[in-house]
């Protein structure tokens, strides 16, 4: 008798989403969650949320700016960007994601200018080789509460619409069921706000005078929205563990006899409760141990999800390897992302240096002048 031999053949596949996604998803993310941040003190003009608000604020430009860029360089040839806006696409949820961004960038920045007009216009009417700019910045104009509303809405019109689809363009990939699941924009966004809260504990430290106030509050906010990861998470494990859904069984199977894996659903169960029993027991004084876990748990929910996920082989048995490479599509390229929100940081810090505290509420802010800042 005659025995036939069948031979197959995996090939191995490089990632197709480069570490330069993981920044871009990183950094948008950051940037909608600082704006959902802002919005108590600022578009709905709550005097007790107003501190918070402007560290909030000043993490949505600072990574909304920066993220467009690692989202270039994820194309492998920058110049491909304008090919989104001279061939239609309305199929692709890349090619909405091309409109949405502008959108909200043009929505942030104005939302900005309005938020932070009345700080222009202070600086202003100090003593300084830099004043008439100040006041041309400021259009002759002060806090005007109905115009930081009205760009707050078109702002947060941009900000759902990004949301919706980096959180879309991943989740229609049906041949990863790691990804196939309605639960992954959901995911995208409390994570994303999750780190959005740290941040915002991390440059209270940092860049806003460690106001015990914001600290404390933006605690408490980090402790809500974890606890919103934390169920979000076990319903996914859930509906994998009791086959109650078919693509998050699949999903599950697929990474259930790794090791690895096992071992990064611990670290990622981790990373999320140990800050939130922090930010719960000890709200005050401890924001730069909880927000650093926390963008630490966004950046690696990401990493996970487009690096991790892409070593799991649509097709055949075991796992690919990835290896971090060194160059710019690697640690560099995320050294360089990083260095170039420190860099706008810094810009707009020094621009606008945090108001002084010392002056009661009601009376006009104080903010030291440029040369004083020098």
């Amino acid at each position: 008798m005659d025995t036939n031999i069948v031979e197959v053949i995996n090939v191995t596949r490089e990632v197709a989403w480069l570490p330069w996604a993981v920044q871009y998803f990183f950094l948008i993310g950051l940037s909608v969650g600082g704006l959902l941040l802002s919005l108590p003190g600022y578009a709905f003009a709550r005097d007790a949320w107003r501190r918070l608000g402007r560290v909030a604020l000043l993490v949505a430009l600072t990574c909304g700016l920066t993220a467009p860029v690692a989202l270039l360089s994820d194309l492998h040839q920058p110049g491909r960007f304008w090919h989104f806006y001279v061939v239609l696409r309305p199929s692709s949820w890349m090619w909405w994601g091309s409109i949405f961004i502008p959108v909200y960038l043009g929505g942030l920045l104005a939302y900005g200018w309005a938020c932070l007009r009345e700080e222009l216009q202070a600086h202003g009417r100090v003593d300084s080789r830099l004043a008439p700019l100040y006041r041309l910045a400021a259009l002759g104009g002060g806090r005007d509460d109905r115009l930081i509303r009205i760009t707050g809405l078109v702002a947060l019109a941009g900000a759902a619409l990004v949301a919706l689809y980096t959180g879309s363009e991943v989740m229609v990939v049906k041949a990863r069921p790691l990804w196939h699941t309605p639960l992954l924009p959901v995911q995208f966004l409390l994570t994303a706000l999750a780190g959005a809260a740290g941040l915002v504990l991390v440059l209270n430290r940092f860049a806003s005078g460690n106001d015990r106030e914001v600290e404390v509050r933006a605690n408490r906010l980090l402790a809500l929205v974890l606890g919103g990861v934390m169920a979000a998470g076990a319903l996914w494990l859930a509906l994998g563990l009791f086959a109650l859904d078919p693509w998050h069984a699949r999903a599950l199977a697929s990474v259930a006899g790794s090791e690895a894996w096992r071992v990064t659903a611990a670290w990622a169960a981790a990373a999320t409760l140990v800050p939130l029993v922090i930010a719960i027991v000890r709200p005050a004084g401890s924001g730069l141990l909880t927000g650093l876990i926390a963008l630490h748990s966004a950046w690696m929910f990401r990493w996970t999800v487009f690096i991790g996920g892409q070593t799991v082989p649509k097709t055949g048995a075991g796992f690919y390897d990835y290896t971090l490479p060194a160059g710019p599509d690697g640690l560099m390229g995320i050294l360089g992302s990083a260095g170039l929100w420190l860099f706008l940081l810094i810009l707009i810090t020094a621009v606008l240096p945090t108001p002084s505290r010392s002056r009661p509420a009601d009376s006009a802010p104080a903010f030291p002048t440029p040369a004083a800042a020098e």
